[in-house]
């Protein structure tokens, strides 16, 4: 059968970026209570300061060596600069737009997925990640910690807001080892 460009089940789509398949033999891909590969959120605000961004950078791109999956709302600042970081490492971006558009994805989104939900989206952005980094933010970003905890999901913070069941990191060093610790 002629695929014609066409994604057939179970192979990547015809550009060769994409979701699935992704097998790995590295163990550490893996959440230890899992078959599917780990993911991790990355929240935080759309208009950082420079300061933000680079950290945002250096949170995506440790994501993507540890063999991660980032997840973000796929948009701008602290979300474009960690998808930016993870593939510049080489990792997998997935991003969960608020609009029915796949098109409003920072260019560093491998993964689109255009939800028509608005701010709800942020709900599976929390409930897809094993864990969450926090990073600045404002009250959207607030809203999603808020919802992580509820959720039970680790929350590790980088000068965001100060809440009860947020882990704050001293730095991305502290918060990786508290990411790790977590998965």
């Amino acid at each position: 059968m002629e695929s014609r460009g066409v994604a057939q089940p179970g192979s990547a789509p015809a550009s060769g970026v994409g979701c699935r398949p992704f097998e790995s033999a590295r163990p550490d891909h893996y959440s230890s209570h899992s078959t599917h590969p780990t993911m991790i959120g990355v929240i935080g605000a759309a208009s950082p300061p420079q300061e933000l961004r680079e950290v945002a950078y250096l949170v995506g791109k440790g994501i993507a060596q540890r063999g991660w999956i980032l997840v973000c709302g796929g948009r701008t600042g602290v979300m474009e600069e960690s998808a930016k970081g993870a593939r510049d490492a080489g990792g997998i971006t997935v991003g969960i737009l608020p609009s029915g558009s796949t098109e409003e994805a920072n260019p560093y989104i491998m993964c689109p997925i255009a939800t028509n939900m608005g701010s709800a989206r942020n709900a599976i952005i929390i409930s897809t990640s094993k864990a969450l980094v926090a990073i600045g933010g404002g009250y959207g970003t607030l809203s999603e910690i808020a919802l992580a905890l509820k959720a039970g999901k680790n929350v590790i913070g980088l000068k965001t807001w100060d809440v009860p069941g947020v882990v704050k990191a001293a730095d991305i060093e502290h918060a990786f080892k508290l990411l790790e610790e977590t998965v």
